[in-house]
């Protein structure tokens, strides 16, 4: 697939089962996050692989983060469904920027260049016939998943990127038109 092809009709697929994307497909993916707008080359991305048994250990992390979080308790429903939440597919990739003093670049820039990052993975991934998509939410910003990842003091998760086979064919992308986005400056 060619890059405006796989750029003008990229979808999130949120319906991702077995298998996991392979080798070949894989640095294909990683070889485009390293692609990203990078303000004084501080390549401030890292990423986690979390795949196989790992996806229950971060069902654990979740849910210890959810129990903390929550002034209430949950139901035994909810504890459940936190635990299944890494199990919706087959390989999740963790988006973290190393924030880093920089007189030229701030924190906000380091999170762009992450967030540029994660966005040529998901078109890659398009590219590639493997099904994605990008979660936040408040578990990227939990401390207990933080610490329950590893992440160091100046590390901050931008995002999971969720991976797999779709199970059916991605739906259509929307029909937008540049023109409801894009108008020059002075005709407003």
């Amino acid at each position: 697939m060619d890059a405006l092809t796989a750029l003008h009709n990229r979808v999130s697929t949120g319906k991702l089962i077995e298998p996991a994307p392979n080798e070949r497909q894989r640095q294909n993916i990683f070889r485009a996050a390293l692609r990203a707008a990078d303000h004084a080359g501080l390549r401030p991305w890292r990423f986690l692989l979390v795949e196989g048994q790992e996806r229950n250990r971060l069902g654990e992390i979740f849910l210890r983060a959810a129990e903390q979080a929550e002034a209430v308790p949950q139901t035994e429903a909810q504890r459940q469904r936190t635990l299944a939440m890494p199990l919706r597919a087959p390989l999740i990739i963790v988006a973290i920027t190393r924030l880093q003093e920089h007189p030229k670049v701030p924190y906000l820039e380091q999170h762009m260049s992450t967030a540029g990052a994660v966005q040529a993975m998901l078109t890659a991934a398009y590219a590639e016939g493997v099904g994605v998509y990008w979660r936040t939410g408040p578990l990227a910003s939990n401390p207990v998943v933080a610490e329950g990842l590893g992440l160091a003091e100046n590390e901050r998760i931008d995002g999971f990127i969720y991976c797999g086979t779709p199970e059916k064919a991605p739906r259509p992308a929307p029909d937008l038109q540049p023109d409801d986005f894009f108008s020059h400056w002075g005709a407003q």
